[in-house]
């Protein structure tokens, strides 16, 4: 068991930060330069990056492999900018303790893979984290409907989880806008997969509050100029939907 990380901030501090901060570009850092993590994680935090997204993969929920809770750990005393872990893994309740400890403020699973995610929702609330859902392109809405009162967030998958750098799914357009009128208002709505400036503005009118974005920040050498970018695309998706 790693040392638990003492300087973890409460849930509603986070989840008014968080809030406060709508729309959220969320660096996905399965694109960062691993040679180079705590750099990559401070030149995030002074881009102005509101959260930090940690793509944990097992190898089994889905086919690839990545980082787990000690390599989050390690960075954590880099930032104080909110931690997401989202674990594509097949047996989250086995580890999420591991990634509470590690000061995660938002630790997401999916729907796929606790097919009755109540008690574990309620787990990680408890501990002190935001607590959130996922669900794969393929699987429905209805899935998760269910248990929408016990999320914090929720986050639609716009590409087939495993592997950056993937083409954006429509079909997440969908589920966004359904979802957008069923959470609650204080219930971030995510979208996470092939994210960049030719479809974040979608995102935005379908519901979106909250965007991942891997390749479109880390592809270029000014992660500010990134992040603003995809920001400023928000906002006119916003004014584009009121003049219509």
């Amino acid at each position: 068991m790693i040392k638990v990380y003492r300087n973890f901030m409460g849930r509603s501090a986070v989840q008014d930060a968080l809030r406060n901060a709508v729309p959220i570009i969320a660096p996905s850092m399965l694109k960062c330069d691993f040679a180079h993590l705590g750099r990559e994680v401070e030149a995030l935090a002074s881009a102005g990056a509101a959260l930090l997204h940690f793509d944990v993969m097992d190898g089994h929920f889905v086919p690839n492999l990545s980082y787990g809770a000690m390599v989050i750990h390690g960075v954590r005393s880099l930032t104080d900018a909110p931690f997401e872990a989202h674990l594509m893994i097949s047996e989250p309740a086995r580890y999420v303790d591991e990634y509470l400890a590690a000061g995660c403020n938002l630790i997401t699973f999916h729907i796929e893979a606790v097919a009755q995610p109540a008690a574990l929702l309620r787990r990680i609330r408890a501990g002190g984290a935001l607590a959130g859902l996922a669900l794969n392109p393929q699987t429905p809405v209805d899935a998760l409907l269910p248990h929408l009162g016990e999320c914090d967030a929720v986050l639609v998958m716009s590409v087939e989880p495993g592997f950056g750098g993937q083409k954006f799914l429509p079909v997440a357009l969908d589920k966004l806008a359904r979802l957008k009128h069923a959470v609650a208002p204080t219930t971030l709505l995510s979208v996470d997969g092939g994210v960049g400036l030719s479809t974040i503005g979608a995102c935005a009118k379908a519901g979106a509050d909250l965007f991942v974005a891997g390749s479109s920040i880390f592809d270029g050498d000014d992660y500010r100029q990134a992040i603003d970018g995809l920001a400023a695309a928000v906002r006119q998706a916003a004014v584009s939907a009121r003049e219509h």
